[in-house]
C-alpha cells in the first residue's frame, strides 16, 4: 500500500488522479488551497499553496509523520491568467511561474529528499502541450510548462537510479472549468480540430499517472508521456496564430480574453 501525495487534487485532473490511486488501495494526500469538490472519502486534504515552499514542507512533514514514507509525488497544481505579451503584468506572470514551475520544483525537491532516504520513489507532474508549441496569450504559462519538462530531465539525471521522474503532458481535457467557461459550440469546434475528434477525460490522464507510478513503467524516467489525441502531430488545431497562416491578434478592448483555440489548459483545476 503506497503513500501518494498530489497537489491540486480538489477537482479536475488532480481529483480524478487521486481517486484512481485511492481505488487501488493507496493512501492519498491532496495538497490544495481549496477543499475538494464533492465527496473525497479516503483522500486526506492538506491545505497548502504550492508556491509557498515552507507550507509544502510542512504538509510533507505531516505525511511523513503519519506514513513514514512517500512513494509517489504528483505536482499537478496549476493556474493560468491569459494575457497578450504587451498587456502581461509582473504580478500575474510571477504568480503563474511561482505556482506552475517553482511549485513543481519545490514539491519535487521536498519529496525527493524523503525518497532518496527511503531508497526509492517516483516524481510525476502535469505538463502541457503548451510547452511544446507557441500558444498566443499564454507566454508565462507556456514557459512554465516547458520548464517542467526540463525539470523532469534534470531530476532524472541527478536522482537515477533511486528515484524516477516523468511528466504527463495532456492536450485538451474536459475538466469542470472547461465546461463552465466554454459553450457547446466552442467545445465542438475544438473537437473538430483534434485528430481524435474529442477532448480527453480527466480519468484518462489519471490512468496515465497511475501507469507511470507503476512497476510497469520502471524503465521510464526523464521523459514526457504526451496524451493529446494527435494534437501536436501537425499544424491542424488552430486558425488563430498556431499552425495557421494568419497573424494572432489580441481581442478587442473590453472583451474577455480566451484561449484562441477555445481550450483551457488541462492542468487548470
Amino acid at each position: 500500500m503506497r503513500t501518494i501525495v498530489i497537489s491540486g487534487a480538489s477537482r479536475g485532473i488532480g481529483q480524478a488522479t487521486a481517486e484512481r490511486f485511492r481505488r487501488a488501495g493507496d493512501h492519498v494526500y491532496n495538497l490544495d488551497v481549496r477543499p475538494p469538490e464533492g465527496r473525497a472519502e479516503g483522500i486526506m486534504w492538506l491545505e497548502a499553496d504550492v508556491a509557498d515552499w515552507t507550507a509544502v514542507e510542512a504538509a510533507f512533514a505531516i505525511v511523513h509523520r503519519e506514513r513514514e514514507r512517500i512513494d509517489v509525488a504528483i505536482a499537478n497544481a496549476g493556474i493560468s491568467v491569459p494575457h497578450g505579451v504587451l498587456e502581461l503584468t509582473e504580478t500575474d506572470a510571477r504568480r503563474v511561474i511561482d505556482v506552475n514551475l517553482l511549485g513543481v520544483l519545490g514539491m519535487w525537491r521536498c519529496a525527493a529528499r524523503s525518497m532518496m532516504s527511503a531508497s526509492g520513489g517516483v516524481l510525476l507532474a502535469t505538463g502541457s502541450i503548451n510547452g511544446h508549441r507557441g500558444f498566443p496569450y499564454y507566454a508565462d504559462y507556456n514557459a512554465a510548462k516547458a520548464g517542467i519538462a526540463a525539470l523532469c530531465r534534470t531530476f532524472a539525471l541527478e536522482l537515477s537510479p533511486t528515484v524516477r521522474a516523468a511528466c504527463v503532458t495532456p492536450g485538451a481535457v474536459l475538466t469542470p472549468m472547461q465546461l463552465a467557461e466554454y459553450t457547446p459550440e466552442m467545445l465542438a469546434d475544438i473537437d473538430a480540430r483534434i485528430p481524435s475528434r474529442r477532448h480527453a477525460a480527466p480519468e484518462e490522464i489519471a490512468d496515465a499517472f497511475f501507469y507511470l507510478a507503476s512497476p510497469e513503467a520502471r524503465y521510464m524516467t526523464g521523459q514526457e508521456l504526451v496524451l493529446d489525441g494527435g494534437e501536436i502531430a501537425g499544424g491542424t488545431t488552430s486558425d488563430h496564430g498556431t499552425g495557421g497562416t494568419g497573424r494572432a491578434e489580441s481581442p478587442p478592448a473590453g472583451t474577455a480574453r480566451r484561449d484562441p483555440r477555445g481550450r483551457l489548459d488541462p492542468s487548470l483545476r
